[in-house]
């Protein structure tokens, strides 16, 4: 995109109504403008040929050519423009739009639905997309300095007392998620010998729907997490929407720690929130979490790794090339705490050399920790 130009947004939605709520949603915004509006996915290919634009709305359920059906086509052709769905709260709209993350979408908006009046659906529409666009398609980061080689350089593995190995793994992730999680934990083995717990920002409804279809593409069981549940090796345990997910440590020796959902209030905006999981995963395993965090807007989960480092914990971070959007993880970068800082490619091998039985009792090397 140009310096100073306008972000050009694409509207794809079969209802007329819908489109004028999101033209007035962008008017809010002078440095927004609508390059065109569509009422089928049918349209989306050639609109996007033509018209060039550098966003695009697309409706999760259209006759005819279904949003998912309409950014498949456009993937397969190789365009990598962002992509935020328009999905309706219900189990359908959730379905559909977990399956159009999955295939590559950048996020999604729910549709406001209960809204007193136009004005309202405005508003509270307007607070959640105006944010993401920005966060989507703004000029890359730039870190004033390059990153100190510690963070890059493939350190090698350092004795250390098995203790200290991580027995959880804590992922945080928003933006960008469910694509990014997919190709994570769907490389991990049918044997992964620790707990595995992943915060994403979704809300209550879609995060069952996440943890479903995450089970069916992974050799581990992943499942959403509810109150009480046992933290048992071999299984991911996906943080509830509209809940915060804490780990209380374990009773006494000999018996598992468990999980902990709450309603307390949003830290950094946001429930379930990363910092809290983490923060309470620290309390209870020490130096035995390994934090991993992912592409999404904002910083929630700085704190946390912070925690996780002055514990002795290991804190990993997606790179900036591979990130839908690089906030949550380049925030853990440039305050330090990364001590790798990976392609989504190549982060569940990491965890996998750090978790698995072969390398229990080593450690990053502890020139990369400072």
């Amino acid at each position: 995109m140009t310096p100073g130009a306008r972000t050009r947004i694409l509207i794809v939605d079969d209802s007329a109504v819908v489109r004028n709520l999101l033209r007035q949603v962008l008017a809010q915004d002078s440095t927004m403008e609508v390059a065109g509006t569509a009422a089928s996915g049918e349209a989306v290919s050639a609109l996007v040929s033509r018209l060039r634009p550098d966003l695009l709305l697309l409706d999760v359920e259209m006759p005819r050519m279904g949003g998912l059906e309409a950014l498949r086509e456009l993937r397969a052709r190789g365009d990598r423009m962002p992509v935020v769905m328009c999905s309706s709260l219900t189990e359908r709209g959730a379905q559909v739009t977990m399956e159009a993350l999955a295939a590559g979408a950048s996020d999604y908006v729910a549709k406001p639905s209960g809204q007193q009046n136009a004005r309202s659906a405005v508003q509270t529409l307007a607070g959640e997309l105006l944010p993401k666009i920005r966060a989507l398609t703004a000029p890359r980061p730039r870190l004033v300095e390059p990153l100190p080689e510690r963070w890059t350089a493939a350190e090698e593995l350092q004795p250390c007392d098995a203790a200290e190995a991580p027995a959880l793994v804590v992922i945080g992730v928003s933006t960008g998620g469910p694509h990014a999680l997919e190709i994570v934990l769907s490389a991990l083995p049918r044997e992964f010998p620790v707990p595995l717990l992943v915060v994403q920002h979704m809300p209550e409804l879609f995060t069952g729907t996440l943890a479903q279809q995450l089970n069916e593409r992974s050799l581990i069981p992943v499942r959403e997490a509810a109150e009480g549940d046992l933290l048992r090796a071999r299984t991911a345990y996906v943080a509830r929407g509209n809940w915060h997910m804490e780990v209380l440590p374990a009773a006494r020796a000999g018996l598992a720690a468990s999980l902990h959902l709450t309603q307390a209030p949003p830290e950094n905006h946001c429930r379930p929130s990363v910092d809290v999981t983490m923060r309470s995963a620290t309390a209870a395993f020490g130096a035995g979490v390994l934090a991993v965090q992912l592409t999404g807007m904002g910083s929630d989960g700085l704190e946390g790794c912070r925690a996780v480092r002055a514990r002795g914990g290991i804190v990993v971070a997606q790179d900036e090339a591979t990130s839908a959007v690089w906030g949550m993880p380049g925030a853990v970068v440039q305050a330090g705490l990364a001590q790798r800082v990976l392609p989504i490619q190549e982060i569940a091998s990491f965890i996998v050399q750090l978790t698995s039985p072969a390398h229990r009792g080593w450690r990053v090397g502890k020139e990369a920790v400072s």
